[in-house]
């Protein structure tokens, strides 16, 4: 067996290498009993790897994240780079189980959770991860008798928990309920039973499926999924052209109606703070349609403690070697803040699909992972506004003229922004097909005419405000019901 193991150490070292040469990331998924051994498998899976290019990671030990951010974000931020390796200690499926057994959480949502687990993998899968997941088993006389041995030495006495113990005691509802979820969610990653009760047989079958994993992705090459459409409940949406852009405001009421209701939106912060609703606001539009005057106005009454404003530019190197949303989660807010997005997720189905940035097969997949993306965030409650800034041709033409044309206003203008506006009419189809694929009934789609900025800022306004009263009242009417 130790010579076994050191011939797949060593073949896993090489194809390492490999892996990193082909910017290939991988997810190691590590899962099982309460003493079954997790820590000391991960250990003995990374103890001749580089360390600059491995990561382990302990999402269980977060409670913090775990209630103030959605129920995938310890894992959604933490997936690697290409070219790297993360081991997760525990992770996805513990948390479900554990917190089903002890109704920390609703059947409803369990399946919630189920199925965001299977998105997760499938978009990780569909962006050239390898997802491997380990199920480390032992059996219930075993498990007793490594807890008593651990609670006997004062130096490990500590490892042993309440829960773990409470999952001893119901041993037959965990294996039952771990059984059940493994099933579950096969379908993008399929899960590998290791029998714990044999250390050295479970370290060497590990090593087998990590070398074997990497060695089929070497062989295949980094997969690109196929797109596929779920069937979300979608809004109708006018195509840009035939919005009416004529709306205007006269400069009184501009003035009246924006001091009430920006008094109105300063109220309603301190209550969803209060209630821990979080808020995500996404601005896209035409260059010079007037999205960071319109933020502005919304940002001025908040308290700037509560709320972040994220400008989105191209994505740096670390974010371009990950899977695209990591870096729309890793800006996510805490419950009850407010992060207000200077152009979203929506890059992929716009200037990444026309400019070439990535593939057909990308962009096309995108409409599908942004709306499953949208609704994990409403099902953790949030509050998703979505503002496409809309303006003609002619009103971007006097903008730019004016900004080139203004030496303190020159710093907003660049070639990129005139290459662009050449490009209109192939933006105007993709934004077309943007609105129409992705405006759900859950995270609905706002053109907001901006041809009169003051008229735009305005009716943003009152958009936010009355989804935050809304979501405001449904919230006393549960906590009432509770």
């Amino acid at each position: 067996m130790a010579e076994e193991v050191r011939d797949l150490r060593e073949q896993l070292i090489a194809k390492v290498q490999k892996i990193r040469e082909a910017k290939i990331p991988i997810l190691v998924l590590v899962e099982g009993w309460a003493a079954a051994g997790k820590g000391s498998l991960i250990k003995e899976l990374i103890s001749e790897l580089d360390p600059r290019f491995f990561n382990v990671v302990s999402p269980a030990i977060t409670p913090e994240t775990e209630a103030r951010y959605p129920f995938l974000y310890p894992y959604a931020t933490a997936i690697p780079e290409n070219g790297k390796i993360v081991f997760l200690d525990s992770g996805w499926m513990e948390n479900c189980v554990r917190k089903i057994l002890s109704h920390e959480i609703t059947r409803p949502e369990y399946r919630r959770r189920v199925r965001q687990v299977n998105e997760f993998e499938r978009q990780l899968r569909d962006a050239g991860y390898l997802v491997l997941k380990l199920f480390l088993d032992i059996d219930r006389k075993e498990q007793r008798e490594r807890l008593t041995q651990l609670l006997e030495d004062p130096n490990t006495e500590w490892r042993v928990t309440e829960d773990d113990l409470w999952q001893q005691r119901e041993y037959k509802r965990f294996q039952e309920g771990y059984q059940q979820f493994m099933q579950e969610t096969e379908a993008a990653a399929p899960w590998h039973t290791l029998d714990g009760d044999k250390r050295k047989a479970a370290v060497s079958a590990a090593l087998q499926l990590l070398v074997e994993t990497m060695d089929h992705a070497l062989q295949t090459g980094k997969y690109n999924g196929e797109p596929f459409a779920e069937e979300f409940p979608l809004r109708k949406m006018p195509k840009l052209a035939e919005v009416d852009l004529s709306p205007t405001i006269e400069d009184e009421e501009y003035r009246k109606e924006l001091k009430k209701l920006q008094s109105r939106l300063s109220e309603l912060h301190n209550i969803i703070y209060r209630k821990k609703i979080p808020v995500v606001i996404c601005y896209e539009g035409w260059d010079a349609a007037g999205k960071g005057g319109n933020i502005r106005r919304v940002a001025y009454p908040l308290d700037p403690r509560g709320f972040d404003v994220m400008p989105i530019a191209s994505p740096e190197p670390h974010e371009l070697a990950r899977q695209y949303l990591w870096r729309f989660w890793t800006r996510l807010p805490r419950s009850g803040h407010i992060t207000i997005f200077d152009r979203t997720w929506y890059g992929r189905v716009m200037v990444e699909r026309l400019e070439g940035f990535c593939t057909e097969k990308d962009w096309q997949r995108a409409y599908n992972e942004i709306n499953e993306f949208e609704r994990q965030l409403t099902d953790w409650g949030a509050v998703v506004l979505k503002f496409w800034i809309h303006i003609d041709q002619d009103t971007q033409l006097a903008r730019f003229t004016d900004r080139q044309n203004t030496p303190e206003k020159q710093w907003k203008i660049t070639e990129e922004d005139w290459r662009n506006r050449e490009k209109w009419p192939q933006y105007e189809v993709a934004v077309d097909e943007m609105l129409q694929k992705t405006s759900t009934e859950n995270a609905p789609w706002h053109i907001i005419e901006s041809n009169d900025k003051k008229y735009a800022r305005i009716r943003a306004l009152k958009i936010i405000v009355k989804a935050l009263e809304k979501a405001c009242e449904e919230q006393i009417g549960r906590e009432m019901e509770g």
